[in-house]
């Protein structure tokens, strides 16, 4: 898809006078730590090394505006549920969220990243009972999918399918780019549906 060909790293922002001055329409990635957001971004964008892959959980502590093609941003904010953070990085993260939601009005839509072999946890509820009550549109993306059997992976996208009342479970595996088109043709509906 042409908007995805040319991508970029815009800004790392650690707090909220740092995010971009801009109102193209942002997309939010939300999801734990290590559960393959950026690899999702790395796809999405066809550009192996636009967002940091870390070997370690938890790397992500600020919020990261990615440009695709000059049309739309993608935000990766900070995974949650990574045990070893300090109370004053919940407290920091608490804030950054806070101040993200509550200001970015062209913040259009949500994309939230699940690993596939676990389903939902109680992190993951929260997060998507919170974007869906403030009105974002959301995309479910399942990563991971390739360390699971086509019977396996049946199997747990209907377990997301029934803790998400969601229908339209986006599979997805960094390995075999299953998955991409899919989000891609979601990410620009949700452009479309903006305007």
């Amino acid at each position: 898809m042409k908007t995805f060909a040319t991508s970029k790293w815009l800004i790392t922002a650690a707090k909220k006078e740092q995010f971009p001055a801009t109102d193209l329409p942002e997309i939010v990635l939300a999801g734990r730590s290590n559960v393959g957001k950026s690899s999702l971004i790395n796809a999405l964008a066809n550009v192996n090394a636009l967002a940091f892959v870390g070997k370690r959980a938890g790397k992500t502590r600020y919020l990261n505006f990615f440009s695709i093609g000059d049309v739309f941003h993608l935000v990766d904010v900070p995974g949650y549920g990574f045990a070893n953070r300090s109370k004053e990085e919940l407290k920091q993260y608490g804030r950054l969220m806070e101040d993200y939601f509550g200001s970015r009005t062209q913040c259009i839509a949500a994309i939230l990243v699940v690993d596939i072999r676990l389903g939902l946890t109680d992190d993951d509820l929260d997060m998507l009972e919170y974007v869906r009550a403030i009105g974002l549109p959301t995309k479910i993306v399942a990563t991971k999918s390739d360390k699971l059997s086509y019977s396996q992976r049946l199997k747990a996208k209907t377990v997301i399918t029934t803790q998400t009342a969601d229908n339209n479970i986006a599979v997805f595996s960094a390995e075999s780019k299953e998955g991409v088109e899919e989000v891609r043709a979601w990410c620009l509906s949700q452009l479309e549906a903006s305007r």
